[in-house]
C-alpha cells in the first residue's frame, strides 16, 4: 500500500514587474520552495515598452505568466489594480494556502492585511527600502537583496556579498527575543529564539547580517553564552557582563 506524502502548501505568486528586478527570479522561487509550492506564477506590467524587456527574457524559464497592462493614463498604475483584483479572485477560489506578493510598493499594504484577515499566509518580497507598513503587514518579509546570486551581489574584489546590516544591529532584537522567553536560569533554546524572532519582526533574516545560520550570527555578536545540550540542540543565554555588546 502506497502512503501518499502530504502536499506542500499552495501559494499564488504575484509579481509587480515595475518594482521588482528580474535578477532575483531564480532566488525567489528557490526561497518559495522552502515553505510551499508556487502553484500560480503571474507578473504584471506593461511589456510593450523597453523598460520590462529584461523580464520578458526570463518568463519562460520560470514558467511565469505575464499579464499585460497598458499604461493608458500617465500616473495611474493599472498593473497594481490588476494584481489586487486577481489576488482577491484567487483568494475567494479557496484553492490557495497563501500568497507571495513581490513588490517594494507600500500600496500593497492593505492587500496583504486583507489576505491575512481571511486566513491566508502572506509572504512579501521587496528591497530593503520597502516601507515598514507593507513589511509588517506580511507574515514574513524577505529582502530581495538576499536573493541575488552571490556572484552578482559581490563586487569584483570580494569573495562574498557584503551584509545589508552589521551583526551589531541585530543585538537589540536578539536580546528582546531571549528576554521574552520564560526561563528561570536564562537558558533558552536557539530554535525557540528563531521562532520568536520571526514573530517579533516579519523581516528578520540572518542573511541580512551576512550569515546563513542563526547560531553563527549569535556567536558573532559576542554577548551570548552558547552550549549544546544532550540532544545536540543549542541553547543560549545573555552573558552576565556584556561589555563587548555589538563588537564585530
Amino acid at each position: 500500500m502506497t502512503i501518499e506524502q502530504p502536499r506542500s502548501p499552495r501559494f499564488a505568486v504575484l509579481i509587480d514587474a515595475d518594482n521588482t528586478s528580474p535578477q532575483i527570479a531564480s532566488g525567489l522561487f528557490e526561497e518559495i520552495a522552502k515553505f510551499g509550492e508556487a502553484s500560480v506564477r503571474r507578473i504584471y506590467g506593461d511589456f510593450s515598452g523597453p523598460q520590462l524587456k529584461s523580464w520578458a527574457e526570463i518568463l519562460q524559464k520560470h514558467a511565469i505568466d505575464p499579464y499585460q497592462q497598458f499604461a493608458y493614463t500617465k500616473g495611474k498604475n493599472a498593473s497594481d489594480i490588476a494584481l489586487v483584483i486577481d489576488a482577491m479572485d484567487l483568494l475567494h477560489s479557496g484553492r490557495f494556502d497563501g500568497f507571495c506578493l513581490v513588490s517594494s510598493d507600500s500600496d500593497f499594504t492593505r492587500l496583504a492585511s486583507r489576505l491575512r484577515e481571511q486566513g491566508a499566509d502572506v509572504y512579501g518580497f521587496g528591497t530593503q527600502k520597502t516601507p515598514e507598513s507593507f513589511r509588517q503587514a506580511c507574515r514574513r518579509f524577505i529582502y530581495t537583496e538576499n536573493l541575488l546570486p552571490e556572484t552578482q551581489a559581490a563586487g569584483k574584489d570580494e569573495l562574498k556579498p557584503r551584509p545589508l546590516q552589521s551583526p551589531s544591529d541585530a543585538v537589540p532584537i536578539l536580546k528582546k527575543a531571549v528576554s521574552q522567553l520564560d526561563s528561570e536560569d536564562g537558558w533558552v533554546s536557539l530554535g525557540m529564539v528563531g521562532t520568536q524572532l520571526t514573530n517579533l519582526v516579519s523581516d528578520f533574516d540572518v542573511r541580512t547580517y551576512g550569515f546563513k545560520k542563526l547560531s553563527d550570527l549569535v556567536r558573532k555578536t559576542n554577548i551570548f553564552e552558547i552550549e549544546k545540550v544532550d540532544s545536540g540542540r543549542m541553547r543560549i543565554r545573555i552573558k552576565s557582563k556584556a561589555a563587548s555588546v555589538g563588537k564585530r
